[in-house]
Order: C-alpha cells, then sequence, then structure tokens
C-alpha cells in the first residue's frame, strides 16, 4: 500500500468515534484578565484516523489536546472518550483513564533514567499491575524498531531512540487514543521523519487512532485530517492534506508568521 493510498483510506464504516466535544470552553483566569483558550469547540475524532491540530500560537491546539485527554478541566460543555463522557470524573477515574485508555507522546520523551527502554515501554502497564499482551508488544516493538535497544537506557540511546520508545509507551496497552503534543519538537528532521512514519504506521497498520498538535505543515501532511484552530475556535478542516497546501492555509490564518 502506498502512503497516498494509506492516507486517504475511507473513515470506518459505522463512523465511529474515539473523542468527541460539545460546546467545549476554556478559560483561564476571570474579570478583565480572564483569557477564553477555547471558545464553544465541537469535535469528533474518527476512530482509526490520524488527526493533526494547527493554528497559531495561542490559538488553543494544546489546550484542546489536553481537555480531550482529560488532563484539563473544562469551563463549560462536554468532552467523550469512546462513549463515555469524561467531564466531571473524579481524579482517580480520570488518572485510570489516563493510564488505561489513553497514549501521550510529548516533545520531552520523559523517561525514567534509570529504567531500560523495555522498562519504559511496559512502565504505565507495571503500574496499573496489568500484564502486557505479548503479541502486542512484540508488534509494537518490531514496528517501532527497538529490538536490539531493549536493555539499553536512556543515556544510552539517541534522541530518535528515546522518542521511539515514548511511542511504544504510548501504543503498548493499545490504548483507545493517542495524543502526541509536537512529538519531533525536539529531534533532528531525519528522527522527525522517521517518527512521523511511524505514528502513520500505528494508523495503517495497528489501527490506532492517533491527535497530534504540530505547527510543522511537513508533520501535519502525515496525518489524514488537519484541524484549523485560530482564536479557540475550529475555522477550518483539511482532508488528504499535503505540506504545500497546508502552509499556504497557514499564511491565511497566520500572516505575521514567516513560513
Amino acid at each position: 500500500m502506498s502512503a497516498t493510498e494509506q492516507r486517504t483510506r475511507e473513515v470506518p464504516a459505522d463512523g465511529r468515534t474515539a473523542a468527541r466535544t460539545r460546546g467545549l470552553s476554556k478559560t483561564y483566569g476571570s474579570g478583565e484578565t480572564a483569557v477564553t483558550a477555547l471558545d464553544s469547540v465541537d469535535v469528533d475524532i474518527r476512530e482509526g484516523r490520524f488527526t493533526a491540530v494547527m493554528g497559531p500560537s495561542g490559538s488553543g491546539k494544546s489546550t484542546l489536546m489536553y481537555c480531550l485527554a482529560g488532563l484539563d478541566t473544562v469551563t463549560d460543555g462536554r468532552v467523550w472518550i469512546d462513549d463515555r463522557e469524561i467531564t466531571g470524573l473524579g481524579d482517580a477515574e480520570l488518572t485510570r483513564l489516563r493510564r488505561d485508555e489513553i497514549g501521550f507522546v510529548f516533545q520531552s520523551f520523559n523517561l525514567l533514567p534509570t529504567l531500560t527502554a523495555r522498562e519504559n515501554i511496559t512502565l504505565p502497564m507495571d503500574i496499573g499491575g496489568r500484564e502486557p499482551d505479548p503479541e502486542w508488544l512484540d508488534t509494537v516493538i518490531d514496528t517501532l524498531r527497538l529490538r536490539d535497544r531493549l536493555e539499553h537506557r536512556p543515556t544510552q540511546l539517541s534522541g530518535g531512540q528515546q522518542q521511539r520508545v515514548a511511542c511504544a509507551r504510548a501504543l503498548a496497552s493499545r490504548p483507545k487514543l493517542v495524543f502526541a503534543d509536537e512529538p519531533t519538537g525536539n529531534l533532528d528532521s531525519r528522527s522527525g521523519l522517521e517518527l512521523l512514519g511511524f505514528l502513520r504506521r500505528a494508523v495503517d497498520e495497528l489501527g490506532q487512532t492517533v491527535v497530534m498538535v504540530t505547527h510543522d505543515p511537513g508533520a501535519a501532511a502525515h496525518a489524514d485530517l488537519v484541524l484549523y484552530l485560530a482564536d479557540g475556535r475550529i475555522v477550518d478542516e483539511m482532508p488528504d492534506p499535503t505540506a504545500e497546501a497546508v502552509l499556504e492555509r497557514m499564511k491565511r490564518f497566520d500572516p505575521a508568521r514567516q513560513y
């Protein structure tokens, strides 16, 4: 299957959503100093798809991801993961949700230096008292080409290898959703392209759902759909993006920035 064919796969026939929001608003502060990060956002994240979220600095893209993932509270509106509403859940329930059903890949690798790559990968499941599915874990490790690095500690790995370990950790429990916040920000161009290819394969070959916040048109071009935020609202979307088309669209929303 070619990369183009992969990116243009049909939405699942049942149109299932892995996450969705209705009337989602988030305000920081109060009174005259209040800042509206999200303003009544409705969004559907399709299951088994790769969605990129873009927008100018301060547009609310990271806030949207944090609210979808249950990492931040909402001021108004509702959020669902699968068919379960998560707004209003207590801290313990949200902790279990994030541990068992959501994977995270951040710009900083967040690996524990005293643990091997294998131990870092299985850490969330170890904390939750869950045994990994050996077949799935092997699939993730081989997909990310980490087989010969499993006994190495983070200081013995390159930046790209560390981010691949972080990606494997996010995928190891087979979560409903994988959130990636600027995952290539600390990587050189080659390692960044490699990681994006792995996220693409996680969707196409492993059936994962990935939501990625990025400012990079080249990174967004790996997605099936790009959502554009401006002033806390979704103002546009682009299916089957290319880097050139994303770049041109971003110039409309952020003309002051030199891309």
